[in-house]
């Protein structure tokens, strides 16, 4: 029925320090967000990208708009 909404959760990260991308597997396509260290180049993975949805669904939770870098 949906009497309460979900409610969500914005996450922050070092805006600074860290920018998002995305690693994406030229062997098997397989994508996974996350944040890379400008200073290091250190990426650290945070969700699996099986779709659209699950991207927005990133993008969303760390207030993220415009489009997102893919790194292979």
């Amino acid at each position: 029925m949906g009497l309460f909404k979900k409610k969500t959760v914005t996450k922050t990260y070092d805006k600074e320090n860290k920018k998002p991308v995305i690693k994406a597997s030229i062997c098997n396509g397989e994508q996974v967000a996350g944040f890379k260290d400008i200073h290091t180049g250190k990426i650290e993975e945070v969700m699996l990208i099986k779709s659209q949805a699950d991207l927005e669904a990133f993008k969303n939770t760390y207030g993220i708009n415009g489009e997102i870098e893919k790194e292979y």
